[in-house]
């Protein structure tokens, strides 16, 4: 993108909460940037997996299938005690898709690659991620007659103005800490993991080994496409009680102690780190024309891998309103929603991953029981759901996710992907009701709206119906409304209430 090109959104951190609402604005054709204070994109494995949401999402911008050939479902847990391998397990094994549900599991992948793929993504758009730029502060105009905007103000001293701002940047956001806003919650120092990359040439890579013992524990996760494996464990301490830096040689001795492999020898490392316990949120995820997500806005265990989801979904979330109100689609009170939506979700999954953080350091006491502890359907995000959003109309579904089946033009998740809303109907008779729903509707949130013929009793069980029935589906895949065919005129006063 050009300089000389005007810019909508500016979006710092380009992690995966970043690229994907860079993704999502870029296809709705808005002009965005996203920088990066790093001077080069970085290798480590960090967040290591899609739950089943973020794949269905993945899938919607183009670029699941991508992601699902350098990942892996599916792979076995094996637990070790005392060197001596007890138990395997392999989460969700016993699901299987469904007509409404195409993805059982999640999708192992290390961070590294997913931003890879968006970063391509991104690039067929004409959008390039703008390393070693940091930003340093910014000052915004409110809402006023000529529009209003953001200035950023970079480390290099340049300049960038926009008309929105998103904070990206991670759980130390500058964004957010310019903002003012709290970031309350609490910080484990003492607990903490010790976490790298490294190839550990012998191990057999079909396995997500895990070596748990009464004093220590390592766990070494491989990854496909590549030799590395990413290794969790517990810190080394020194007579002291100090934290001994990770490294190579702190790595072995912890892998000799819990896994007893003399033949196995850790080399290469790529990258090393500590990990510790942060539970934290930001108490508001939006100020005038600045924005908070991903890890700037909320940080919890690692439990459960929500880290990274929650991020990309609420990007995901954003993205399509933010394009909404950039067309002229919506009026800007569209934007309070993403925070009077995600904010309840942020709490919810800290408080999930706090439990289940419970649950795997009683489980790993026992013998034969490991991280599987972790597994239950929360951590899929499919039943995450906005029943109290002002955007939530009635009827069956209205605020969850709406199902994928199967419909006159193939799939419904692909009816769906893009950025505007689609309108279904469920029954051939409903071919006058949908035309009524959309009469003056004209300009704004109904402008290019796709209409779908459902004649499927599948998706129509899935979406709650008895019979004939509307139902209209957001941007980002969650039903809005859900009426029957007599109440057709309700979906064109939701879309004209939209466009403002």
């Amino acid at each position: 993108m050009t300089a000389a090109t005007p810019t909508a959104v500016l979006i710092a951190g380009a992690g995966p909460t970043g690229l994907t609402l860079a993704c999502t604005l870029a296809r709705a054709g808005v002009p965005v940037r996203i920088i990066d204070k790093s001077p080069e994109f970085h290798r480590g494995s960090r967040g290591k997996g899609l739950n089943q949401r973020s794949r269905e999402l993945f899938d919607d911008l183009g670029v699941g299938r991508e992601a699902a050939e350098s990942g892996s479902e599916h792979i076995a847990l094996r637990k070790y005690r005392h060197g001596v391998a007890i138990a395997d397990s392999i989460a969700f094994d016993d699901r299987a898709p469904t007509p409404d549900t195409p993805y059982a599991s999640g999708l192992l992948i290390p961070q590294w690659r997913i931003e890879e793929i968006l970063r391509g993504r991104l690039a067929e758009y004409g959008v390039e991620v703008e390393l070693g730029r940091e930003l340093t502060e910014f000052t915004q105009t409110e809402f006023t007659q000529d529009g209003g905007g953001v200035t950023a103000h970079l480390a290099d001293g340049g300049r960038i103005e926009a008309a929105y701002l998103v904070g990206c940047d991670g759980g130390h956001s500058r964004v957010r800490k310019a903002l003012g806003i709290a970031f309350d919650g609490e910080t484990e120092a003492e607990e903490c993991m010790v976490i790298g990359d490294v190839r550990a040439d012998g191990l057999d890579p079909a396995y997500w080994h895990q070596w748990f013992d009464e004093d220590a524990a390592i766990m070494l996760c491989p990854f496909p496409g590549t030799a590395h494996w990413q290794l969790q464990g517990s810190p080394e301490r020194d007579a002291e009680g100090r934290l001994v830096p990770p490294s190579l040689e702190t790595f072995q001795r912890l892998f000799d102690r819990c896994a007893r492999r003399p033949d196995i020898r850790l080399t290469d490392p790529t990258w090393t780190s500590v990990y510790r316990i942060n539970v934290r949120m930001a108490d508001r995820f939006r100020v005038g024309r600045v924005f908070l997500a991903g890890d700037a806005a909320h940080v919890h265990s690692i439990a459960g891998g929500l880290g990274m989801n929650t991020g990309i979904q609420d990007a995901f979330n954003l993205g399509w309103k933010l394009a909404f109100v950039l067309r002229g689609l919506a009026g800007p009170a569209l934007l309070d929603t993403y925070e009077e939506e995600r904010l309840p979700v942020a709490a919810w999954t800290l408080n999930l991953t706090n439990e289940r953080l419970r649950a795997v350091v009683e489980g790993i006491k026992e013998a034969g029981v490991g991280t599987e502890t972790v597994v239950t359907d929360d951590i899929t995000t499919l039943g995450v759901s906005y029943p109290w959003s002002s955007l939530t109309g009635p009827g069956p579904l209205a605020g969850e996710r709406a199902p994928d089946g199967k419909c006159a033009e193939g799939r419904l998740f692909e009816a769906f992907a893009g950025t505007r809303f689609t309108l279904l109907g469920f029954g051939p008779g409903t071919t006058g009701a949908l035309a009524r729903a959309l009469d003056g509707v004209g300009e704004g949130a109904g402008e290019g709206i796709r209409t779908v013929l459902v004649d499927d009793d599948d998706a129509r069980k899935a979406y709650g119906l008895r019979g004939e029935g509307l139902v209209l589906v957001r941007p980002d895949n969650h039903v809005a409304m859900s009426v029957g065919p007599d109440r057709a005129e309700e979906i064109a006063s939701y879309l004209k209430a939209l466009a403002g």
